[in-house]
């Protein structure tokens, strides 16, 4: 769970942002995207398949 204690004298914008930082980094919403819907395992090999001939081609282009 994702909490943030307000300062003495911090204005509720300030702790909200702070908040918000703290929940992107976490990556609470990221997880809850992926178990909203079921994805085969043979879908899911290819994509990470995918994924990783794309990082590798932007590698090589990178280095060149």
């Amino acid at each position: 769970m994702i909490g943030v204690t307000i300062q003495a004298n911090e204005s509720i914008d300030r702790a909200l942002r702070r908040f918000k930082k703290k929940y992107e980094r976490s990556g609470v919403l990221r997880e809850f995207k992926k178990r909203t819907f079921f994805v085969k395992p043979s879908i899911d090999k290819r994509l990470s398949r995918m994924k990783a001939i794309r990082r590798q081609v932007r590698a090589t282009m990178e280095q060149e």
